[in-house]
């Protein structure tokens, strides 16, 4: 995804370097890439057109390729009671559970939820002071990519309480009364982090009492 993502914004700068400029969605810069490998022509110079088209065609083939790879473990999470007791927790998709269950199978190898957390690279800032803790920032340690799915389903979730505040739990909807919203999208992947491991081991789907 992270390559998807690469190309994407390489795309996005070459065009608008020539007044292109594609609407923000990955759909609309998917549209344009199709419609550039199918056969239209930019008005602009010949090497532009090379450069683009060749860009485009490398996108489309990833993307098919992230598709194929997400509609796989999609069938996985089906299949998976782990993956299905994950997807009870708000903001952990299919691909998000079916990583995880991959990485670190029942999640018994860790203490408790914090050293999961930690494990991940979703640690506090060190600028803790009177006994409480300060998020602020991601660790370059432990394991990126699920940090990554876990902070991108955090993002979500933001957006998603900010369109529909009265289905967001209290927690959440106090944290970004009073955070930034990347304050509050790291302090949000903490407490998942967390509660992923609870619901591993003890086996039990999420419920808001939820807690490691």
């Amino acid at each position: 995804m992270r390559q998807r993502t690469q190309l994407i914004n390489n795309l996005r700068g070459l065009v608008a370097e020539f007044g292109i400029f594609i609407p923000k969605g990955l759909a609309r810069v998917i549209g344009f890439a199709e419609d550039i490998t199918l056969g239209e022509v930019l008005d602009l110079p010949d090497i532009a057109n090379e450069v683009i088209r060749n860009l485009s065609e490398q996108l489309m083939a990833l993307h098919k390729q992230v598709r194929w790879y997400e509609e796989r473990l999609k069938q996985v999470a089906k299949e998976d009671a782990r993956v299905r007791l994950l997807r009870t927790i708000p903001g952990v998709g299919a691909v998000t559970a079916s990583a995880i269950i991959a990485s670190i199978g029942d999640g018994r190898q860790f203490k408790n939820g914090r050293e999961f957390a930690a494990w991940l690279g979703l640690t506090p800032a060190n600028k803790s002071s009177g006994g409480k803790e300060k998020l602020g920032r991601i660790t370059k340690m432990g394991d990126q990519y699920l940090r990554s799915l876990l902070v991108v389903g955090m993002t979500s979730l933001v957006r998603q309480t900010r369109s529909h505040p009265e289905l967001a739990s209290k927690w959440l909807t106090s944290l970004l009364e009073r955070k930034p919203a990347r304050v509050a999208t790291v302090a949000m992947a903490n407490k998942t982090a967390r509660i992923v491991w609870a619901v591993l081991t003890r086996n039990e789907p999420y419920s808001p009492s939820t807690v490691a």
